[in-house]
């Protein structure tokens, strides 16, 4: 038979959560787009119409009910453009994997000329790192199901369903799938973006069937979705590539051969009598571009759909409070962040300049509370009641408190939300103050270990010369005693992200690390305060995940936790 021409237009955009009705507009606009561009498909991420991961929502019968009410009307308004829609369908599957009955999916629906004309339900639910789709979908059983365009059979899959060996894909190969599209929700980590290329090409070579891998994009509490969706041929030969961390409406043509004696199929190809252009201004980002572009779109995605207007970032002259506002400059705009210096007695005055030339740079409005006095009256205070000098850690945890409460002050008097300013290494370890330096409404580097924050600085600076250099090359320091360093209390950063990345990243063994050549006391001193400063961590505000690790909903671990590690 004659090849046939299919002309997809891929819409790789934000769907918040919950925003049933900006949902709808936001997918209406894009079919409206494909029209336009003489479509036969526009190809919507997992999820779209809820946005993605709904969470509990799901269990709330108004809200799967008004999800199931819009898919229609949007139908209503599809003409011969059909859309792949992801969308909460209701079920009657009996599988069943423990006693709770599940009776939604997360699913695709096909839609063109006013109507629903085909679903498909996700058949491989993820249940482990940051997902917990088994807690309310039932999968799918009907993996092979193919949706015919005039001969074409093209099989829809969803997210995990392409990951799976001898799964959906290969089921729907067999059954003389052309084409396969699979829709994402798939969250940023920073390995994740090579696995998944690599993994879809390898799947399109072993069928020698072309596959489009569209992303969703945007931020969503801890996860970012980064977009970066791609179609390959049946060679595996990358044939477009849109970029990470952008919305991005894109358009190609798949010269396609449909099978005789298809089935009987009321989905049509659109005559086309313009040519489309395609292409593309694709960036390849290298390892710490995609870090800051997950961060600014973490930040300010959760800035913006909380509904804040500006944020407030405590400015100690250190590297972490500098690289914080600094993102947060770059994702929300100047205008919109204020940084506060609330030096006490034992910071430096080339600290607070550090703040002050940091604030110039970035063209933020700036404030100075000195706390010394503040500080001084809550010493007497609680000595008053005790009839004993404060301890030297209740006396630095002291400070950190105060400025926390300022900050927070100022959040309810500005409503502006704080930034808190905290790094991977100091909250595993807890080298850090509940409600002091903890304190804020997101830990926008709490996904990132210290020496890398400096690696990030050192990028950052790169582009434009923002953050002092003598705030990157002095020793890192609390300041909350005389001549206090964090190597008093810890060991070199180099020294300790290496034990950590060993112990979080890598699950590894107390022994395991010991025999990398790392003394043996200090690795059992870190893995000790890593164990024990878990009540810490569950208290820290939500921040952008970054690695398969990330404390929070990656990294789950018992707050009360009385396992003994043996020694050697």
């Amino acid at each position: 038979m004659v090849s046939k021409i299919i002309r997809i237009t891929g819409a790789q955009l934000s769907f918040p959560v919950g925003a049933i009705q900006q949902n709808k507009q936001t997918i209406l606009d894009a079919i409206e787009v494909g029209e336009q561009n003489q479509s036969d498909i526009v190809v919507f991420p997992e999820l779209a119409l809820t946005g993605y991961p709904p969470e509990d929502l799901l269990l709330r019968e108004s809200f799967v009910g008004k999800n199931f009410a819009v898919l229609e009307e949007i139908s209503e308004f599809t003409t011969s453009t059909s859309a792949i829609i992801g969308f909460v369908d209701r079920t009657m599957a009996k599988h069943k994997i423990d006693m709770t009955t599940r009776s939604i999916a997360n699913a695709a629906a096909i839609v063109q000329n006013g109507d629903v004309k085909g679903i498909y339900h996700k058949s491989f639910l993820p249940n482990y790192s940051v997902f917990d789709e088994a807690r309310y979908f039932s999968a799918g059983n009907d993996a092979g199901k193919l949706f015919w365009y005039e001969g074409i059979g093209i099989g829809i899959s969803i997210c995990e369903d392409i990951w799976i060996e001898d799964g959906p894909a290969e089921q729907q190969a067999k059954n003389g799938a052309s084409l396969i599209i699979n829709i994402n929700a798939s969250p940023f980590d920073i390995s994740k973006s090579k696995a998944r290329k690599e993994n879809v090409i390898a799947k399109a070579k072993k069928l020698k069937i072309p596959i489009l891998y569209l992303n969703t994009v945007g931020g969503q509490d801890e996860l970012v979705f980064d977009g970066g969706s791609f179609l390959v041929n049946g060679e595996g030969e990358l044939q477009h590539q849109a970029n990470q961390f952008k919305e991005e409406i894109f358009h190609f043509d798949l010269e396609l051969k449909p099978i005789e004696n298809y089935p009987t199929s009321s989905l049509q190809i659109r005559e086309k009598i313009q040519e489309i252009d395609f292409d593309t201004n694709y960036k390849q980002l290298d390892k710490y571009e995609e870090i800051y572009a997950a961060l600014k779109l973490g930040l300010s995605d959760y800035v913006q759909k909380n509904k804040f207007q500006k944020v407030l970032v405590g400015l100690s002259g250190g590297i972490d409070s500098a690289l914080t506002a600094t993102i947060a400059v770059d994702a929300i705009g100047e205008k919109n962040v204020i940084g506060v210096a609330m030096p006490s007695k034992f910071n430096s005055s080339e600290s607070l300049e550090d703040a002050q030339i940091l604030a110039e740079n970035l063209g933020i409005e700036f404030k100075i509370i000195e706390i010394e006095g503040i500080v001084e009256s809550l010493r007497n205070k609680i000595m008053e009641n005790i009839s004993e000098d404060l301890s030297a850690v209740t006396d630095e945890n002291l400070q950190s408190r105060v400025r926390g409460n300022l900050l927070m002050a100022l959040s309810n008097q500005t409503g502006a939300m704080v930034v808190s300013t905290g790094n991977k290494s100091e909250m595993a370890v807890g080298y850090s103050t509940l409600y002091g330096d903890l304190a804020g409404g997101f830990a926008v580097l709490k996904d990132l270990y210290k020496t890398e924050v400096y690696k990030l600085s050192k990028f950052r600076n790169s582009i434009s010369n923002v953050i002092p250099e003598n705030t990157i090359t002095k020793e890192p320091s609390a300041e909350l005693r005389p001549d206090q360093l964090d190597t008093d209390s810890l060991p070199e950063y180099e020294l300790l992200d290496k034990i950590l990345y060993m112990y979080i990243e890598q699950d590894a063994s107390s022994e395991k690390i010991i025999s990398s050549g790392i003394n043996k006391e200090i690795v059992y001193d870190v893995l000790a305060k890593v164990d024990r400063n878990e009540y810490k961590r569950k208290q820290v505000s939500p921040g952008v995940k970054l690695t398969g690790k990330a404390f929070g909903k990656d990294r789950r671990m018992p707050i009360t936790n009385t396992y003994i590690r043996d020694e050697i």
